[in-house]
């Protein structure tokens, strides 16, 4: 049995009261939380850990609900460009020459820029080589849920992506059967529906009946551009919303991703469903997505997350910056400075996120039996201070940079910005020397800036 106490920390826990502890203490026991607030001494064992977090805050790792693990070593490849060619020709011919090594390296990468920005658990949405994200996933310490990218049918799919309905299903149980609750449980798989476009309706029931029969969920991107709706309607006469309705698939354990091309009709099925959405706001607005109407889904009680979206399309990993776009672009599309306030966007980091990936029972707030997933935030920055409101600057004015420690599962997995479980330089220079093999085998149409003029 192992003990760490974190002692004179500025808590705060999200639990059902929102309860803030000024000058409180966390003790963990192995990977759960003991106590929080006083701790009495008779719980303490003689050789535990102590981390003194005077002047620092405590808060639950963030939960981001969307991310791309395998595009992490496709950062810049795909910039100012339209969605379906970002998709079709950018991001598709890259994930298509992905095998165990690259998909381990750019997920192992990926990890690490969400730990340093605070991210303790993500919702992976999918990409081809699940086998190299578990072993990333368990090397780094997070809790991650992961899922294969599925398609079997759609224009420009790539040749080795040519699968039925039923070679996609037998593909992901065998995943699921090989990996769930692997690595102390941190590891979990869910079943995934890549897009409308890439879909068909025999599998898109055919993931819902197998994921309900194992106790798992769906990761689909959903209503992500005008361009589905049309797709979708031509095809049934409904929006993408109303048709999975009626192929019966909205349920509590949907997550739908995007969701910015919502009418009224498609938020009360969201809602009446519980459907979990997952709000990724800087990867809308630099692909031109759109504005999604957070606010009306926050209004009806719509369990809404947040997602950095994979690193082709954001370009970053950094869920301190998507807490900051969310608090902004809403008040900005609505005009009304009331709206996803400062404290909802925190929930919707912490305890939305936790809904969203099924967990709440078991991350999302720090309280007794949940499990030791939190960050330490330090703002002695001078774009922090001076603090008056602390929930409000660490919305409005900390970012990645005032992360100080990440704990996951009980496990410190950063301590003073310092990454524990691997050499990040050695990790550098592993991203360089695979972007050079990826510019070899892959043409990748970089839009071309500015003259570039070799001295020799």
């Amino acid at each position: 049995m192992s003990q760490i106490l974190i002692k004179n920390a500025y808590i705060i826990s999200m639990n059902s009261n929102r309860e803030i502890f000024r000058n409180g203490s966390i003790l963990i026991e192995n990977n759960l939380i003991k106590a929080v607030g006083k701790i009495e001494e008779n719980l303490l064992d003689d050789n535990i850990e102590i981390f003194n977090a005077k002047g620092k805050i405590i808060l639950p790792g963030f939960i981001n609900t969307h991310v791309h693990l395998s595009q992490q070593l496709g950062r810049g490849i795909a910039d100012d460009v339209t969605l379906l060619t970002w998709l079709r020709e950018r991001v598709w011919p890259y994930e298509s020459n992905f095998d165990f090594e690259k998909s381990y390296l750019s997920s192992l990468a990926c990890c690490v820029e969400l730990i340093k920005s605070g991210t303790t658990t993500f919702l992976e949405a999918g990409g081809q080589c699940v086998e190299g994200m578990v072993e990333a996933v368990k090397k780094s310490g997070m809790r991650a849920i992961l899922t294969k990218s599925v398609m079997d049918s759609g224009e420009s799919l790539p040749e080795n992506w040519s699968n039925s309905a039923d070679e996609e299903i037998e593909k992901q149980k065998e995943l699921f059967e090989k990996y769930n609750n692997s690595a102390n449980e941190r590891i979990k798989i869910w079943f995934g529906l890549r897009t409308i476009f890439n879909v068909s309706d025999e599998l898109i029931q055919k993931t819902k009946k197998i994921a309900d029969e194992l106790n798992t969920g769906i990761h689909m991107h959903v209503a992500e551009i005008s361009q589905e709706n049309e797709f979708v309607k031509n095809k049934t006469g409904f929006s993408t919303v109303q048709h999975l309705n009626n192929l019966g698939v909205l349920d509590k354990n949907l997550l739908a991703v995007h969701s910015v091309w919502l009418d009224d009709k498609d938020i009360e099925l969201i809602k009446k469903y519980d459907v979990k959405i997952s709000h990724n706001p800087g990867a809308a607005m630099k692909v031109v997505l759109g504005f999604a109407p957070i606010p009306e889904m926050l209004e009806k009680g719509i369990t809404v997350s947040i997602g950095t979206d994979g690193a082709p399309s954001n370009n970053r990993m950094d869920m301190m910056r998507e807490i900051y776009l969310t608090s902004l672009i809403h008040k900005g599309r609505t005009l009304n400075p009331k709206v996803v306030p400062a404290e909802q966007v925190l929930e919707m980091a912490t305890i939305f996120g936790a809904k969203s990936a099924l967990l709440e029972n078991e991350i999302g707030t720090l309280e007794v039996g949940k499990k030791a997933d939190l960050i330490v935030l330090n703002f002695d920055t001078i774009h922090s201070l001076p603090i008056y409101d602390v929930v409000g600057n660490i919305v409005y004015s900390m970012s990645s940079e005032n992360i100080e420690a990440t704990m996951c599962d009980g496990k410190w997995l950063m301590k003073d910005r310092k990454i524990l479980f691997l050499n990040e330089s050695e990790l550098f220079e592993k991203i360089k020397k695979s972007s050079e093999v990826i510019k070899q085998e892959i043409d990748l149409k970089i839009s071309k800036r500015f003259p570039v003029i070799d001295i020799k």
